[in-house]
């Protein structure tokens, strides 16, 4: 562990201290950057000092005066800024006008209803329904916009039971990961008294009475640490309908492994639960297995390592399916008797394909498989033993996600959609292979004016990566056009082409859309994802730099017309292809990133990361990550493309105090004119639950932003 020295801790931090940057345009305000108090902090990882001259940014923005008042002064500085762009309203009029459509969810069926979620258009929530038929208007069952006036408390996921008498779902606030359970009585709509907190990432599994069910949670935290404490001793209970959460009835735990976290599914027969156990965000798993009606029974293991992927399809009898990665990156399915458990005993049932096999559902006497190929889907069917039996004709090229339910469903659902396809909903038929439209957006939004094209490029190694670039029809490529260059690159997440109203209304602005399938994703499977982890990560990032490199080769733009952004992962890319490559980028947004790389794993979610980017505990991960760690990459004296980092009060996934560092280190570092932004959001997390009106001021601030630093004149429609 590293060794740590605090020599000045002293000097308290003036407001009114200000870093003066102009923005190129002139259009804009000046940007007053306030200026951040430095300490003399010097860790030694080993036999290497490392200064980290902004540790005091770490502490919650809650509970340090400090740096409320900090990041206050950042916010009014950013603000200042924003509300001076001479595009900011129009742009913000438009999105406004554009995100006003309804949308909905793929339905869930239990016991004949459908139950599925629909905005109006700018409700803040999605508002639960139920209906009695699958394209019913249906009755609203749980509307998350009554229980907060700004919008920020949401619900999570929810499960019905098998008689669609009761639904449990999770409400969090301010977009924490921390979430509670709750309990509704379906024919009367109100909650019944159950309250069930301290959960995270809620797995709920009712039982086949519908009378109670499992679900996990994790030991109560101190509430002035619960937004950043190290999330570990996840524990699984059976809660029985009625019970205070103290009765609940413990039903596996494992504190010899902390870290070590469970997602427990029941076999449609009602035969078998089937425990999954990781211990990272990567997907292999060990599997163990209990009968339903031994409930004193100990879990019996079927896989007792971490080396492959095992995740349970369904069931017939004592054979298990199962979709893995072992002996197949792509990934294959194949069945396991509860009774010979282990690798040596597996039975193939569908070899793995040229496609990248997502996932499959066990439906009566066949399964339906969705694949990748070349980022585009394709879903397939197979009997129960392996054969071949066609394809689902999808309604065009792009992505098909759902195609769930239970074994002895008639039918499934599934949304397609694409760059530039709102989100549709659609019934396939099990019976006659028939694919019946359900819910089709009507939105301002006119898809044949735009066209999307795959290409290919060549990474600094060699590697052939894809990339799909999207915009208006016609728009011929002249070294000029505004691009902006999205990515994320690892945790084996896929980047599949999907509608956004902030992309259209950037396409519709006459803007170019790029997005490249960086390694470190799942798109080609399990071999493409460790290509871009830990002391692969560098290929992430070559990846993103060489598809910059390729738009500018093929005259779509050229560096100051370039614009990078991501999330999460995705900040972390491009905080460190900034770093690595200021001179290739006309403007940069890292949102809610990973930004220091030897710190992170300390808190909240971070310990889960491990296996993903390494550890500093480790000497060459040490080294590896020292190499890329945008934070610690920062270089003063360099010339830094124009930059709004941005970050959420409440993230207690990747917390602010990386984005905090980080844009403290730019805007010291600073020796150009472009002004260097901190934009953070108010009881707003990681993403999930974000209001629709949050989600249009920020991406209001992002385009006016992109415009301003790129500058072009957008074509904003009325």
């Amino acid at each position: 562990m590293p060794r740590c020295t605090l020599t000045s801790t002293t000097a308290a931090w003036l407001a009114a201290s200000l870093v003066l940057y102009t923005a190129d345009q002139g259009n804009a305000e000046e940007f007053m950057a306030p200026e951040t108090r430095r300490v003399d902090q010097v860790d030694t990882y080993h036999g290497t000092e490392v200064a980290d001259p902004y540790r005091w940014l770490e502490a919650d923005v809650r509970e340090s005066e400090e740096v409320a008042a900090w990041t206050e002064a950042q916010n009014n500085a950013a603000r200042a800024y924003l509300d001076a762009l001479p595009h900011l309203g129009p742009i913000r009029q438009r999105l406004e006008k554009l995100w006003n459509f309804e949308r909905y969810s793929a339905p869930v069926v239990r016991a004949g209803r459908y139950f599925f979620q629909k905005n109006d258009g700018l409700q803040d929530q999605p508002v639960l329904y139920v209906s009695d038929a699958p394209g019913g208007e249906g009755a609203a069952v749980i509307d998350p916009n009554t229980w907060s006036e700004d919008g920020t408390v949401s619900m999570g996921g929810f499960v019905v039971s098998d008689d669609a008498r009761y639904l449990a779902y999770t409400r969090r606030e301010a977009g924490s990961d921390w979430t509670t359970i709750r309990v509704l009585d379906v024919a009367s709509g109100k909650e019944i008294e159950d309250v069930l907190r301290w959960t995270r990432w809620g797995n709920i599994v009712w039982n086949a009475a519908g009378d109670g069910f499992y679900y996990s949670r994790y030991p109560e935290a101190d509430p002035d640490e619960k937004h950043q404490t190290v999330v570990a001793n996840q524990m699984v209970y059976f809660h029985q309908l009625g019970d205070d959460q103290s009765q609940d009835q413990l039903v596996y735990k494992r504190p010899d492994n902390p870290t070590w976290y469970f997602w427990l599914e029941r076999t449609d027969d009602n035969q078998y639960l089937v425990m999954s156990i990781g211990r990272s965000t990567d997907p292999q798993n060990q599997v163990l297995v209990r009968r339903v009606d031994e409930p004193d029974a100990e879990f019996r293991t079927l896989i007792g390592d971490f080396d492959n992927e095992f995740g349970l399809i369904g069931s017939r009898g004592e054979r298990l399916f199962f979709l893995t990665d072992l002996d197949a990156s792509s990934k294959r399915i194949v069945a396991m008797d509860v009774n010979q458990p282990g690798r040596d005993a597996l039975e193939e049932v569908v070899p793995k394909q040229e496609a990248t096999l997502r996932s499959a559902t066990l439906f009566g006497d066949r399964f339906v498989a969705s694949y990748l190929q070349d980022v585009l889907s394709r879903v397939r069917l197979f009997s129960i033993d392996g054969k071949p039996l066609g394809d689902v004709e999808l309604p065009g090229l792009g992505s098909a996600n759902g195609f769930g339910g239970k074994e002895d469903a008639t039918e499934t659902f599934f949304s397609f959609t694409s760059y530039t396809t709102p989100t549709s909903i659609y019934r396939y038929d099990l019976e006659t292979g028939g694919v019946e439209a359900v819910r089709t957006p009507q939105i301002d939004f006119d898809p044949s004016r735009f066209e999307s094209r795959q290409a290919f490029f060549t990474s600094k190694d060699g590697t052939r990566v894809p990339i799909l670039v999207t915009h208006k029809k016609g728009l011929e490529p002249n070294g000029e056009l505004p691009t902006l260059l999205y990515g994320y690159g690892g945790f084996n997440i896929s980047l599949t082409p999907g509608f956004s109203v902030g992309y259209a209304t950037w396409m519709e602005m006459g803007g170019v859309l790029a997005v490249p399938n960086l390694r470190g994703g799942g798109e080609y499977g399990e071999d493409w994802h460790q290509a871009g982890k830990d002391l692969n990560k560098q290929n992430v990032f070559d990846d993103f730099i060489a598809a910059a490199e390729w738009l500018i080769a093929e005259g779509y733009t050229k560096p100051e017309r370039l614009a990078i952004l991501g999330g999460s992962n995705g900040g972390l890319l491009v905080g460190a292809c900034m770093t690595q490559r200021p001179d290739l980028f006309g403007a940069c947004i890292p949102a809610v990133g990973v930004m220091d790389m030897l710190r992170y794993d300390q808190f909240t979610a971070g310990v889960f990361w491990r296996d993903e980017y390494g550890t500093a505990d480790d000497e060459p991960q040490f080294r590896n990550l020292l190499g890329y760690s945008p934070y610690h990459n920062v270089k003063p004296g360099a010339e830094y493309p124009a930059t709004m980092v941005t970050t959420a009060d409440t993230d207690d996934r990747v917390v602010p105090m990386h984005s905090f560092k980080f844009a403290a280190a730019m805007q010291a570092a600073q020796a150009g004119d472009d002004p260097i932004l901190l934009r953070v959001e108010i009881r707003s997390g990681h993403g999930a639950g974000t209001p629709v009106s949050k989600q249009i001021e920020v991406t209001a601030d992002r385009w006016a932003f992109l415009v301003e630093e790129l500058g072009f004149e957008p074509d904003i429609a009325d």
